[in-house]
């Protein structure tokens, strides 16, 4: 009897070993796709696709992620006019990921979602999605205060703040130089984000 059930829980263990190098291999392969997608077409694939591991894995918050991350790029686009219902898309995905867990991640791209929403109209949207995207970096580095993308995002906000109201370049920078040393001493695992390095490092040389 010992002896059937060591077995039955090798069985198990090995069932569950492969299942997760199967997870690993897959969300490898189409964050490498995500990495260079470049159209809109290319990016709702993937966001679906992503969707889609996720909803079979039920308890992995990485491939939501992901999805909201490839809907993030697509609102980034010129060419998408409606940002508001993308962004939309973005918090379903976002609300899947954070029903499972909460993280400095998450609240980055929270924080793009909002930003993008403002930036239709920022004068008479500031006091809306200008806040929200405030309170996401604020929670993302309560959260992880040493994510390099956060710093990157914070960045971002004064960079494009008028100096009268506490921005510009000069306030800007620390947060850019914080960013990029973060991503250089950064050792993510396999399936980790990765983005933003090149980002950082472009905008300290425009705050030079």
């Amino acid at each position: 009897m010992r002896k059937s059930l060591l077995f039955l829980a090798l069985l198990v263990t090995m069932a569950a070993s492969a299942q997760n190098d199967k997870y690993s291999q897959v969300m490898q392969k189409n964050i490498v796709l995500l990495d260079s997608a470049k159209t809109i077409d290319e990016l709702t694939s993937l966001a679906a696709t992503f969707d889609r591991i996720g909803d079979a894995e039920k308890d992995k918050w990485l491939p939501y992620y992901y999805a909201a991350l490839a809907q993030t790029w697509i609102g980034w686009n010129p060419a998408t006019k409606d940002k508001d219902a993308n962004s939309a898309k973005i918090n379903a995905y976002l609300a899947k990921a954070e029903a499972l867990e909460k993280n400095g991640e998450l609240y980055a791209v929270e924080n793009m979602s909002a930003t993008q929403q403002m930036l239709v109209d920022p004068q008479t949207r500031w006091a809306t999605n200008g806040k929200d995207a405030g309170a996401a970096l604020q929670k993302g580095m309560a959260a992880d205060p040493n994510n390099p993308r956060l710093y990157y995002l914070q960045g971002m906000s004064l960079f494009g703040t008028p100096t009268q109201f506490g921005g510009g370049k000069d306030k800007a920078k620390p947060l850019f130089e914080k960013s990029v040393s973060l991503f250089k001493s950064a050792k993510p695992s396999p399936l980790a984000p990765t983005w933003g390095q090149e980002q950082a490092e472009r905008m300290l040389a425009q705050c030079q």
